[in-house]
């Protein structure tokens, strides 16, 4: 299901620990347009660490956010978080027919995923002739427990709707980059651009190539730590933080005491994935820039304090900049959501294969 072919149009749906995100989108030439979109809250303690712990609970979520949409698309591509997914690039006979690759995968992929294959879901696709040896090809094998896809599978359902294609969110991201070209110097050719799509309860940090994904690293850190310490300070409930993040009108000490330590936090977490970037390789030089996603990039200024503490110019990441807007959309406030609808964006592409 993660490299089949599409045709017709899918929802981008992305499940996470704070809100459900859906979005739909249509293309015209070379040209995208966001048909639909809603957010809705994840309901409390459905979603546990991405995994889905109350499918109908998130499929209630779904449900509303399609209803609020507007979408008249059934289908859905979802994802599963990258830490829940094995992928390894083995190397097959190049003479193999179609139905025997099958067969030559699954006896191999044997070898990579540490589980009983009966409780596994895989996927491949052939990447290319081999560098090395003519005779080979390389094949991306991604592996996955059952239960996560099932998990998804489920709330999708729950909410009247059919996933056609289960991604892995790092895959989604790396498909969505493709929409940041806009901001970087020569569209990201020739340049390496560190992507921080900073969620609710996780980060993930990827650099890229020419738009590929040469690294990537996921870590627990999100904006839920700063809705708890805005919780814990001032006395509010979960939902009355997370609103008065968003919309304002906390004390005037919030600046001060809560958020700058949130952010002296955040930048010190880049600066640490940055390290473990040029540790892991040799040859691995500083990115050209870095673009900032996730709900926490609007944060007043977040782009300049990294990029001074850090020396590296910073922007905030749009991956919608150069789409057209639905009225539709647009009265859902898509283009103030837009910097957390990497993943989302990423699997709504997936209409276009």
């Amino acid at each position: 299901m993660l490299f089949r072919k599409k045709s017709q149009p899918l929802l981008g749906l992305d499940i996470t620990t704070s809100s459900v995100k859906l979005i739909e989108l249509s293309q015209s030439g070379k040209r995208f347009r966001v048909e639909s979109y809603a957010a809705e809250p994840t309901p409390p303690s459905s979603v546990n660490e991405k995994a889905i712990v109350d499918a109908k609970a998130v499929g209630e979520a779904i449900r509303r956010a399609i209803k609020r949409a507007g979408a008249r698309a059934t289908d859905a591509a979802i994802a599963i978080s990258g830490d829940a997914a094995i992928t390894k690039v083995i190397q097959m006979p190049s003479s193999l027919s179609e139905r025997d690759l099958e067969g030559q995968v699954e006896i191999q992929a044997d070898q990579y995923i540490p589980f009983p294959m009966e409780e596994v879901s895989f996927d491949f696709e052939v990447v290319g002739a081999n560098e090395n040896d003519p005779e080979l090809m390389d094949v991306l094998l991604v592996a996955t427990r059952t239960e996560n896809v099932e998990q998804r599978q489920a709330a999708v359902k729950a909410a009247g709707l059919t996933a056609q294609i289960v991604d892995v969110e790092a895959f989604a991201l790396e498909n969505a980059c493709a929409l940041l070209a806009h901001q970087m110097p020569d569209n990201g050719i020739g340049q390496s651009v560190a992507i921080v799509d900073i969620g609710a309860s996780s980060t993930t940090f990827s650099v890229l190539r020419d738009l590929r994904v040469v690294y990537t690293r996921d870590f627990s850190f999100g904006g839920q730590q700063l809705t708890e310490e805005i919780m814990r300070t001032y006395g509010l409930s979960m939902e009355d933080a997370g609103r008065a993040k968003k919309q304002g009108g906390l004390p005037s000490n919030y600046q001060p005491e809560v958020l700058e330590p949130f952010v002296d936090d955040m930048t010190q977490q880049v600066s640490r994935s940055l390290q473990f970037y040029l540790a892991s390789g040799g040859g691995r030089e500083q990115p050209d820039m870095i673009l900032v996603c996730g709900g926490c990039a609007n944060i007043p200024g977040i782009a300049d304090v990294i990029s001074s503490r850090v020396g590296i110019p910073t922007e905030i990441g749009d991956p919608l900049g150069q789409m057209k807007i639905s009225s539709k959309a647009k009265s859902q406030g898509v283009h103030k959501d837009a910097t957390a609808l990497l993943t989302a964006c990423g699997l709504a592409l997936r209409s276009f294969d």
